[in-house]
């Protein structure tokens, strides 16, 4: 199966949307998809081939919000 190498996540935020881009990594998630990060390693996603996105928690008291959209780079 075909995974994008990098995504980009679209928060909402009070001025302007968030954009954050995520690469995949080795790690897969609990529904079996690749996890993606930022370079930070803070933002944490599985996302589906059918770019359904799962936020990951990446420390304690974690509670990560859902991107409004999510539009995968072409690399």
């Amino acid at each position: 199966m075909e995974y994008a190498e990098s995504y980009e996540l679209v928060f909402q935020a009070s001025a302007e949307d968030d954009v954050v881009i995520v690469r995949r990594t080795e790690k897969a998630g609990a529904g079996g998809f690749p996890v993606y990060e930022d370079d930070t390693g803070i933002v944490r996603a599985e996302i589906s081939d059918q770019g359904e996105v799962r936020m990951l928690a990446s420390g304690g008291h974690q509670a990560p919000g859902m991107p409004v959209s999510i539009r995968p780079l072409g690399e």
